[in-house]
């Protein structure tokens, strides 16, 4: 009940009380002593609980106020974090405190080939909306799969999985989030072609191994980021699948830690500023994952793996019978330059 019902509920009770002592007195001045004492407590009663309901009320609204500033401040800083990171401002003030620890996280970076070029040769009030809704959608589909973005630089979205909240399923989260972003990506290219504007593949690179994550910064500004060579290592594997033909590759670190991961291995991969070989593979839908090419070009690989000469004829054979593809072509094309195996160097990023 309302407590302005209650309180006018209550006050015809006394007012019935007090009429009922006037009209028919109680004979013995004790028991009419005794009546109006009880009436007055009760009446004392009544104030207080009217007193303290009325300071709820008023409480309650604060409160609801209050609620009501801390969910727009949340949607304010949403807007220049991830919300994740908005829900730690949120909640715990000391998250703003400059620190950091070293933990096991996965990074995704992605990359759109060749828009640079773009943005010289088109006017701003195409290429302003062009990127504000690419960028807006790959954010997106990192908060969906519980990312957190550290960054966008240009047009690349640079993101954590594992921080600020920890992810056991990090790996499998990144991989997700890898292939959401190329289908939209590829869908995106087709959409604006249809518009005469030509963009380039989002590549796309991922790399699970230890940080140091936290906020880095001063007292006017900070950057809640990672340092490490595993970001190093993710920025790198972005840049090769230029070299490869591929748009996603992810290390073996991240491929081991998904479970019933979807893929294809590319080779062992010494890449720019390194000399200890990466094991990388091209995460791929479920359904590339089952279709013919690509138990072809496991047979093939197998082959390339064993130093079996055979396996230029079946890298050959899988162009000719399933069209060209370009990761197929880039080891069918250092087989015919005499090379072998899949340890692969690249001298450049």
């Amino acid at each position: 009940m309302p407590s302005n019902d209650l309180f006018t509920q209550e006050e015809g009770v006394l007012a019935a009380a007090d009429a009922r002592l006037a009209e028919s007195p109680p004979a013995d001045p004790e028991s009419r002593a005794a009546f109006e004492a009880l009436l007055g407590e009760y009446r004392k009663l009544f104030k207080t609980t009217r007193r303290l309901m009325r300071l709820s009320d008023r409480n309650e609204q604060e409160l609801r106020k209050l609620r009501s500033a801390a969910e727009a401040a949340k949607a304010t800083l949403s807007r220049y974090f991830s919300p994740n990171l908005a829900k730690e401002l949120v909640d715990d003030p000391e998250f703003l405190s400059i620190g950091g620890e070293r933990r096991e996280l996965t990074f995704l970076f992605t990359d759109l080939a060749d828009f640079t070029a773009l943005v010289e040769r088109l006017e701003p009030s195409v290429i302003v909306p062009l990127l504000n809704q690419y960028l807006d959608a790959l954010t997106q589909i990192v908060y969906r799969h519980g990312g957190t973005t550290e960054k966008i630089v240009g047009d690349a979205v640079h993101a954590i999985f594992g921080a600020p909240l920890d992810q056991p399923d990090q790996a499998a989260r990144a991989v997700a989030c890898a292939l959401e972003i190329d289908a939209f990506a590829e869908s995106f290219r087709e959409q604006k072609a249809s518009e005469d504007i030509q963009l380039g593949v989002t590549r796309i690179g991922l790399h699970s191994g230890p940080a140091i994550v936290g906020n880095f910064g001063g007292e006017l500004f900070f950057d809640y980021t990672a340092h490490g060579d595993a970001i190093n290592t993710a920025s790198r594997l972005e840049s090769v699948n230029k070299h490869l033909g591929t748009r996603i590759c992810a290390s073996a670190a991240v491929a081991a830690n998904v479970p019933e991961f979807s893929g294809r291995p590319v080779g062992t991969l010494i890449l720019k500023g390194k000399t200890v070989g990466l094991d990388v593979f091209e995460p791929l839908t479920p359904e590339r994952m089952q279709a013919p090419a690509t138990d072809a070009y496991y047979a093939a690989f197998r082959k390339l793996e064993s130093n079996d000469p055979s396996a230029k004829q079946e890298f050959a054979a899988i162009v000719a019978h399933y069209g060209e593809d370009p990761l197929t072509i880039f080891h069918l094309i250092r087989l015919l330059a005499g090379e072998s195996g899949v340890r692969i160097v690249f001298g450049e990023k």
